[in-house]
């Protein structure tokens, strides 16, 4: 009878390197770090205080905003390790920030991996059914936000959510009580105290625009899901046209892929008084054409959100949307269009004429030689004009 050799002890399924620092904020695990030098004794180490989630899958411009957040995230939790999941069109937007340490696309890869690793702090600043049901089962020690119970139904995570959670289910509340904008909303939402901290864009010197600076950019465009968001083409061009001729130089037509056709009549009618700027590169080729200009005219859209992110004053007229719940950080001017029933946020009306076609040209001219004004002087300006005023 033979006898078989007596089992091998079994392999440890995991071998620890001679020395590792996994809670250093440059360690990965995967290769050596941006300083290629062993771990022990590293100079540059950066211990991580907490692992922090935040997960926000809105528009391109909500993203953007939400970046306000920041700096508040980072007075709040020192030393956190921030990891933004956000829909894969909006990481451009996030790209090379120094306040995020890492930028996700929502993908299988990206949930696969996170629902590995654990959290001490899960933020949510959507109130979806995708992000919520991300935040109810990624593992975190403590989630704030918004989240969504075994019904799908959205619900606030934390007490502090609880305003901006009321103001989604409340008309009158949200178009005619509310007076915050959504930047302080969402920073008390999430438990942070709010200091009116601006956006977070960055581009870097060779994502500078060749083009030559303008005093004026027309963002003309919008997102097609709201269409009423943007202008009608014969109040554009009047204005278009009037500051070209009062200030010696074309306007710069702003805005993305689904732009190019208006943007390009508008070219064709204004002749010298326009020029047109590339619509298809992308979206920090886009940032880039608007950090051309001085002042920036444009609706509620991305194209507003990357004006005020680059520091430019704006002009930007409200009809659907409301006004109050953007922060032009005292560098611009809000019109209204005069209708008493905005806003609304109707991706269809039948009234006649529509609040897009009653926003005076001459509102307009006035705002933008305004604000160069002040932006050559140095002082502040955020004031309402048209037929309606909000303070």
């Amino acid at each position: 009878m033979s006898t078989s050799p007596p089992p091998s002890p079994r392999a440890p399924l995991v071998h620890a390197a001679p020395f590792v620092e996994a809670g250093c904020r440059h360690f990965s695990g995967y290769k050596p770090c941006r300083f290629h030098r062993p771990c022990e004794g590293c100079p540059h180490h950066d211990p991580v205080t907490a692992e922090v989630l935040l997960i926000n899958l809105d528009a391109l411009g909500d993203v953007l905003r939400t970046t306000a957040l920041l700096p508040a995230l980072r007075r709040a939790v020192p030393g956190a390790r921030l990891t933004w999941l956000t829909d894969p069109r909006a990481t451009a937007l996030l790209a090379e920030n120094p306040l995020i340490d890492r930028v996700m696309p929502l993908d299988v890869k990206s949930v696969a991996e996170l629902h590995a690793r654990r959290f001490d702090l899960l933020l949510c600043a959507d109130k979806g059914g995708a992000a919520g049901g991300l935040a109810m089962t990624i593992p975190a020690g403590e989630r704030r936000g918004f989240g969504i119970d075994g019904r799908g139904a959205i619900v606030p995570l934390n007490p502090e959510a609880g305003e901006l959670y009321a103001l989604g289910l409340s008309d009158e509340q949200k178009f005619r009580v509310n007076r915050k904008a959504e930047t302080q909303l969402l920073c008390e939402a999430l438990g942070f105290t709010w200091s009116r901290d601006p956006y977070s864009l960055h581009l870097g010197p060779d994502e500078r625009s060749p083009g030559p600076r303008r005093q004026v950019g027309f963002n003309t465009g919008c997102s097609p899901l709201y269409p009423y968001k943007k202008l009608s083409l014969d109040i554009q061009e009047a204005a278009i046209r009037r500051l070209s001729a009062d200030l010696g130089e074309p306007v710069l037509l702003l805005g993305g892929p689904e732009d190019a056709e208006r943007n390009a009549v508008l070219a064709a009618r204004l002749g010298e008084a326009a020029e047109a700027s590339p619509t298809t590169g992308g979206l920090r080729r886009g940032a880039a054409e608007v950090d051309r200009c001085e002042v920036v005219v444009t609706g509620d859209s991305l194209g507003m959100h990357l004006a005020i992110a680059l520091g430019k004053h704006v002009v930007a007229w409200f009809g659907v949307t409301c006004p109050q719940e953007i922060d032009l950080y005292d560098r611009g001017v809000k019109l209204l269009a005069d209708v008493g029933c905005a806003p609304c946020w109707r991706r269809s009306c039948d009234r006649d004429p529509l609040c897009r076609d009653r926003v005076d040209p001459e509102w307009i001219v006035q705002a933008v030689h305004d604000c160069l004004a002040v932006r050559r002087e140095g002082r502040a300006l955020d004031a309402l004009r048209g037929a309606g005023w909000w303070r």
